[in-house]
């Protein structure tokens, strides 16, 4: 029996909506293992809501950028991740993270179809944010591969939650299906524009 695509996105928001808002950032949380690691893209809704839209983003592309965008999501941000573990200064780490969630959210929710390589491109430099700020708590140890480990494994998850949901949609519920993923991203824009602004 197919699910309802209103469900499953009810499902996502739900998640979403029961982690802490913004504790994935630099300074914040336990840094030990792959547990913490994994735990530290969903622990804040901020990251979850980018990285499901890239893999949304990558359903709505098709092709190649099924697997081509995630794939150039997750490179950059490990070595963002490495970036941020060596102690290097990176401006403008919250607001990008922010402005990942307003630009990839509008990027769905109009439905926009850019070359692959753009799309790579676009998913990348919001990606250098995020893994900046993940490697930025990887703690100076050995257990400091398994948490690199995990947020990586946790962020190539949320990408594929995305793709599933979008490629579900456009399958299973044809054009009312691209009107709730649509409408999935415009929300998600807005909530970006309240994340970057302060208001949550």
């Amino acid at each position: 029996m197919k699910k309802s695509p209103i469900v499953v996105l009810a499902a996502i928001a739900m998640f979403a909506v029961s982690s802490t808002i913004a504790s994935a950032h630099v300074g914040v949380g336990d840094t030990g293992g792959f547990a913490h690691g994994f735990m530290h893209p969903i622990g804040g809704i901020d990251h979850i809501l980018a990285m499901v839209m890239v893999g949304l983003f990558a359903a709505q592309l098709g092709g190649r950028a099924l697997w081509l965008v995630p794939a150039a999501f997750v490179g950059v941000m490990a070595v963002g991740g490495v970036v941020g573990f060596s102690g290097i200064e990176l401006p403008f780490v919250e607001l990008g993270i922010g402005l990942s969630i307003v630009v990839l959210g509008a990027a769905v929710a109009f439905g926009l179809k850019p070359v692959v390589a753009a799309a790579m491109g676009l998913v990348g430099f919001f990606a250098l944010f995020h893994g900046f700020a993940h490697g930025a708590e990887m703690p100076d140890s050995v257990a400091g591969l398994a948490y690199g480990a995990g947020f990586v494994v946790a962020t190539a998850l949320l990408h594929a939650a995305g793709l599933g949901l979008g490629l579900f949609a456009a399958s299973g519920a044809g054009p009312r299906g691209e009107t709730l993923i649509r409408a999935a991203g415009a929300l998600t824009a807005v909530a970006g524009v309240a994340i970057v602004s302060g208001v949550i």
